[in-house]
């Protein structure tokens, strides 16, 4: 008798059958777990862009107060993401110490195989005191 056999009632069966079905049932979940894992990660890296990309908008804005010259710097400090857009939701009004700050969104388009796909919308804010 080999390894690949099991001896009941006199008979002798063979153990492939069941590795396949073990293999059939396991291995969805496998791909579903992986495949997530690998969605997670680009949407936090997505995610650390767009909070670099905030800072950086914020920063160029509180220093040079050009609303759309510092709107457009955010959206190119994330050279890896397309349709990145940045806004400056608060503005600098000459007060002392008053704080501007900028929203920067991303849309992420997802899939993860055998269970679902869709949009991830992320967005970031920073603030910075004007003046720098």
């Amino acid at each position: 008798m080999n390894e690949f056999q099991v001896v009941t009632d006199g008979r002798a069966r063979s153990l492939r059958g069941a590795a396949a079905v073990e293999m059939a049932l396991v291995l969805p979940i496998l791909v579903l777990l992986v495949f997530g894992i690998v969605e997670f990660g680009r949407a936090y890296n997505a995610k650390i862009m767009l909070t670099h990309a905030a800072r950086e908008g914020v920063r160029e804005y509180s220093i040079i107060q050009d609303q759309g010259a510092a709107e457009t710097f955010a959206e190119e400090a994330a050279p890896n993401l397309s349709g990145v857009t940045a806004r400056v939701t608060a503005l600098c009004d000459g007060t002392p110490g008053d704080v501007a700050e900028m929203t920067v969104s991303y849309s992420m388009d997802y899939t993860i195989p055998l269970f679902r796909s869709g949009t991830w919308n992320l967005s970031e804010r920073a603030t910075m005191r004007c003046g720098g």
